[in-house]
């Protein structure tokens, strides 16, 4: 167990801190991987990068083919070493979500990117998934960065431990968004994995799916040539319900006799190598791109949980909107939700 130690982001091991299990056994189905091409998406690529002397060189993975030269290559860090405070909460973070539901992890972290920026794309769909995607990540051994809503970063106590731990505010309202991207890119040139949800809000979509994504993200990835790695996730919005903390604390503790699947997988990352940030548009097909590979790692885990139409659980507190669906599956029959 490496928790007494400094880390970097890329590796703390593969044993799951606090249930004496390694991820081997959280591991769940191979079949979440699984990405078929009759899907809306199927044809998102991967990319490796894979570190030389001389830096870090891209390969275009699943064709042997040589490192590109489209786009930025991303330099070499040393790694980002987590603050003690970040490990320890990283630890109760998987602890808890053993209390509260069965953890599944699926999919692997390439090795070639240890030591490499990288950008972590998630899907957001309800306020307890952030507990239940660090979790994970310590299952696959990687300590991130967060990008989060500035408000949580005013909130006496919470404010101090996110800025003790490394994390990163952003204030959607204002010009310093802007400012948060500057700075996840110089955590990004300091080695650091950097985690943000580019929906930039829970979902609200009626399905769950999700919605069309902001461009943030992909302007991050672009700029500073870090990869994209897309993790889809899936049953943290039975945990605690969206508004209300009666609902939500009555749901927490619900959630301790229900203990519901809470599935996570981490997929390949996603090909962006032909895409530069000067180019017209770049940053839009970028993000078609990344919720692309998201919502095709999600299907599978949907299909695991018997709920590929609409979700078993339907959260009262949760409003619902159409405004920004995002993938074309919403408005497929098979896909449609039951009335």
């Amino acid at each position: 167990m490496l928790v007494g130690r400094p880390v970097a982001w890329q590796y703390l091991g593969t044993v799951s801190v606090g249930t004496g299990q390694n991820s081997a056994a959280e591991g769940g189905s191979a079949t979440a991987g699984a990405t078929s091409s009759a899907r809306p998406g199927g044809d998102v690529g991967a990319r490796a990068a894979v570190g030389t002397a001389s830096g870090v060189d891209r390969v275009r993975a699943g064709n042997g083919s040589a490192p590109g030269s489209a786009g930025p290559a991303p330099a070499r860090a040393g790694g980002w070493r987590a603050p003690l405070l970040w490990r320890v909460l990283m630890v109760g973070a998987r602890v808890l979500v053993g209390c509260v539901g069965r953890l599944r992890v699926t999919g692997e972290v390439p090795d070639s990117l240890r030591g490499t920026p990288v950008v972590v794309a998630v899907n957001h769909v309800g306020n307890f998934d952030p507990v239940v995607v660090v979790a994970a990540m310590r299952v696959r051994g990687l300590a991130p960065r967060l990008l989060a809503t500035a408000g949580l970063f005013g909130a006496p106590v919470l404010g101090w431990v996110l800025r003790a731990c490394g994390h990163i505010p952003v204030n959607r309202a204002s010009a310093s968004a802007a400012d948060a991207l500057h700075e996840a890119e110089a955590a990004l040139a300091a080695g650091a994995l950097v985690t943000l949800y580019p929906e930039g809000r829970i979902g609200l979509d009626p399905g769950m799916w999700p919605e069309r994504g902001k461009t943030g993200l992909a302007r991050l990835a672009l700029r500073s040539g870090a990869t994209v790695l897309p993790v889809a996730q899936w049953g943290a919005h039975e945990v605690v319900a969206y508004h209300g903390a009666g609902a939500m604390v009555a749901r927490l503790f619900g959630s301790v006799l229900r203990r519901p699947v809470l599935r996570v997988h981490f997929g390949p990352p996603v090909q962006l190598d032909d895409l530069s940030v000067d180019t017209p548009g770049a940053a839009l097909r970028a993000t078609e791109r990344i919720m692309r590979a998201v919502t095709d790692g999600l299907e599978p885990l949907r299909t695991d949980a018997g709920e590929t139409r609409l979700p078993r659980y339907v959260d009262p507190t949760r409003p619902l909107s159409t405004a920004r669906t995002g993938d074309r599956r919403h408005r497929d029959p098979v896909h449609r939700p039951q009335r």
